[in-house]
């Protein structure tokens, strides 16, 4: 009976202390749209419209992503049902940028390291897409991540046939033009639940580790724990994820003891409460028998 009341006040309070522990804060406005050089010296006159570009991204939040079949670096096919089942970071990308996208791909890599660290490469999966069809072949898309040294096992770079790029961005809420100076595209990653289904944007040049991890806190915290899984370490590693707070002056996680202190306490008084209640109920029967 204990052991049973021990484990439903631990799952209460992943409850009580997911508020807690969900308050990051974005500084300043994030740069939405990368512009290639020329469009800054006016030298393009194609440009990407922001406002239109920004009610398409968040216009898909919450809708299903397609069972899209893209190229691995091994020119393997991947659906990207292949990643149900855990929460995934997509951005778009193309390999002949020289400027953003090295730029945005090296934040993110350090933002998505410092996620790992917190909740481990086997929580969550990224893919990077080139859209720049044909030339963001297999071929170009390893090269750009082995430039880029990028070798996290939960990281894949993905390639589509160009007769899919325009139904796949329209997926994701992508937009892009293409310029005279290269592509002038929205600087965002979108998170997509475990369902497959857009759950947020986010936006900008650069990443903290809050940005991505913090979602994604909420997405795994907030899940069904598999069968196949163990329950108490289960918990146990949940409880570990969400006493894990964002240090804006370090851009590290640290945990943070209150919080263990905080569901200590309130796991102790669910179990007394149960005890309690289950004292009460025996109490009540024995009458009953005595009574009788």
């Amino acid at each position: 009976m204990i052991h049973h009341c021990f484990r439903a006040a631990l799952a209460a309070a992943l409850v009580f202390a997911a508020p807690c522990a969900l308050s990051a804060d974005k500084p300043g406005e994030p740069k939405l749209a990368q512009q290639p050089q020329g469009a800054r010296t006016g030298l393009v006159l194609t440009t990407l419209d922001e406002k239109a570009a920004l009610e398409r991204s968040q216009g898909v939040i919450g809708k299903p992503v397609g069972d899209h079949v893209l190229l691995d670096r091994q020119e393997r096919p991947t659906p990207l049902a292949k990643y149900r089942g855990k929460p995934l970071l997509v951005n778009f990308i193309y390999t002949a940028c020289f400027n953003v996208c090295p730029t945005t791909t090296k934040n993110l890599q350090k933002a998505v390291e410092t996620t790992v660290s917190v909740l481990g490469a086997d929580r969550f999966n990224i893919v990077s897409i080139g859209f720049n069809q044909p030339f963001d072949s297999p071929q170009a898309m390893k090269a750009f991540a082995t430039q880029y040294g990028i070798h996290l096992p939960n990281w894949e770079f993905l390639s589509p046939a160009a007769a899919i790029v325009d139904e796949l961005t329209r997926d994701f809420g992508f937009s892009y033009v293409a310029t005279t100076a290269g592509f002038d595209h929205m600087n965002q990653v979108t998170i997509v639940d475990a369902e497959g289904r857009i759950f947020r944007q986010v936006y900008g040049e650069t990443f903290t580790a809050a940005d991505l991890a913090e979602p994604l806190k909420a997405m795994i915290t907030g899940a069904p724990i598999p069968p196949q899984i163990g329950t108490l370490a289960e918990i146990a590693d949940r409880i570990r994820i969400l006493c894990s707070v964002y240090d804006p002056t370090t851009g590290k996680y640290r945990t943070n003891y209150a919080l263990y202190f905080e569901i200590v306490g309130f796991i102790s008084f669910m179990i007394f409460m149960l005890w309690v209640a289950w004292s009460f109920t025996k109490k009540r029967r024995d009458d009953k028998i005595q009574s009788g």
